[in-house]
């Protein structure tokens, strides 16, 4: 259209309509930076303006590409070289020589998160960390392939119709800084689709260790096409921005931190990316009045082993409990920070502060953060609305907790404040577990402990992300997300009756 010009500079003050009614303002900084051939993404619903800068836009569309020309490669692709790709990589990262070279990688890259007050809790390449990424890596190799399994078949007079699972296409991923997750991704090609990876700056060197030493030959040695799975190696977040924004995914996957990945998820929508977004979790235990002690005791304890999305976050007794449980919940969550050499802390609601001694208010503890150790107190009140709050600890447990008079009323409060993602009932009546599994809005229900919900751990397929609700039903968002569910149908006619007509 003759009216459209060029994006080649910004002014500072300068107004940018967003969401149809609003303006945002370019900044002094903005302005200073932006050059010709950058990108300026406008985010409809909040109107964050992020700047691309053109080398990072121009990383990201080679990335793309090449993903595109893959996938149409990968259709001639024979299952047993998808399967031998997957024997290959996990190979490597077995060889003690090759895994040598990752390891010192991931060192370099936990020292300088440390240096800059990061959390490494995720980030450190350990031989367990190793063990599950070859074995999540043999699942996929030992699967029976998805591609073009019959889902339905339709018989008709003189015709017929057969459903068939199809691969997506391009699948982009962003995510945070956790190694594993770059091999557990690439269980998209099982499917038959092609990926591009941008993970966190903090795992930038791992990530580029994995892939020239063990991914990138295993695809080479399998005989896949060139840009199957690419790195997007750069640190920037605009890079992440870039690859959301490209029309040419045919699904956006981000994990991350909550209000990271709602960016991201908006940046893909806006340009008709359909999104799975793993941002946000936190587990919810609901304690009933028929609750065992001791299993309460074992649940509570063992959702407290590490910080990930399925631990403990909040835990809600019902009032009629509160004399004996409340006190068995504190000596837990105490001793749960006893079993990785540190204190714990617990944040109580504000109307439930009477049923915790008071002491407990004013008895300070020395807490790990990821600056180092802070001495705050062991228990604080809080208001309810902080329910909401996912306590992103270190190596010091946290946990939220309510008193409530009733379990509807717990499941109200998660209904309302909670991520939607996982939510636990200890209690010895199953009529009102049937209850508790039809009201509790998530995917994710339990009898016991919180750290089941787990793609390799529950179902023996390593998952892409755990999808919660908050954000709806939609596509590719309930329970696990992994690789063999990153399809798409495909309708077959096939007409015995050449006579056959409308």
């Amino acid at each position: 259209m003759d009216n459209i010009q060029p994006l080649v500079g910004l002014v500072a003050g300068q107004v940018v309509p967003f969401g149809g009614d609003r303006l945002a303002t370019v900044s002094q900084s903005l302005a200073d930076a932006f050059r010709p051939g950058d990108r300026l993404v406008v985010v409809q619903d909040s109107g964050s303006l992020l700047h691309i800068p053109a080398a990072e836009f121009a990383l990201v569309r080679s990335a793309v590409a090449r993903a595109v020309e893959a996938f149409a490669l990968l259709a001639a692709v024979s299952d047993g070289q998808v399967s031998a790709f997957f024997d290959l990589f996990a190979a490597a990262l077995e060889d003690d020589d090759v895994f040598a070279l990752v390891a010192a990688a991931n060192d370099l890259d936990v020292q300088s998160a440390a240096a800059r007050g990061r959390s490494t809790t995720r980030l450190q390449l350990s031989q367990r960390m190793r063990s599950d990424m070859i074995d999540g890596l043999r699942v996929w190799r030992d699967t029976e392939t998805p591609r073009q399994q019959v889902v339905e078949h339709v018989r008709h007079a003189g015709w017929s119709v057969t459903a068939e699972r199809a691969p997506l296409g391009v699948v982009g991923f962003v995510f945070e800084g956790r190694p594993n997750v770059f091999a557990d991704a690439t269980g998209v090609l099982r499917t038959g689709n092609t990926a591009v990876l941008r993970i966190g700056s903090d795992a930038l060197g791992t990530a580029e260790a994995i892939m020239r030493y063990a991914l990138a030959p295993a695809l080479a040695k399998a005989g896949l096409p060139d840009g199957c799975v690419s790195l997007v190696a750069s640190p920037a977040r605009a890079a992440g921005w870039a690859l959301f924004n490209d029309h040419r995914l045919s699904l956006a996957i981000a994990r991350g931190s909550g209000e990271a990945v709602a960016q991201l998820g908006a940046v893909a929508r806006q340009a008709g990316v359909p999104v799975s977004l793993h941002g946000t979790g936190g587990a919810w235990m609901m304690v009933a009045s028929s609750a065992e002690a001791q299993r309460f005791r074992d649940s509570v304890f063992y959702s407290l082993d590490r910080k990930v999305c399925n631990t403990l976050n909040v835990c809600c007794i019902v009032a009629d409990r509160a004399a004996d449980l409340v006190p068995l919940f504190i000596d837990t969550v105490r001793a749960a920070g006893a079993a990785r050499g540190t204190t714990a802390r617990v944040h109580v609601v504000d109307r439930s502060a009477g049923h915790v001694a008071a002491p407990l208010f004013a008895e300070m503890v020395r807490v790990d953060r990821a600056e180092g150790g802070v001495d705050e107190p062991f228990a604080d009140i809080i208001s309810e609305a902080t329910l909401a709050t996912e306590w992103e600890w270190e190596n010091s447990p946290e946990v939220s907790l309510v008193v409530v008079a009733s379990i509807d009323q717990a499941v109200d409060l998660f209904n309302r404040y909670s991520p939607q993602l996982t939510a636990s009932l200890i209690s010895s009546d199953p009529v009102e577990h049937d209850s508790f599994y039809d009201r509790c809005d998530a995917p994710f229900i339990g009898d016991g402990f919180t750290r089941w919900v787990d793609g390799q751990f529950a179902l023996n397929r390593p998952e892409l992300g755990l999808s919660n609700w908050e954000a709806g039903r939609l596509f590719s968002r309930s329970a696990v997300l992994s690789g063999d569910s990153v399809f798409t149908v495909r309708l077959r006619a096939t007409v015995s009756d050449a006579t056959t007509h409308r």
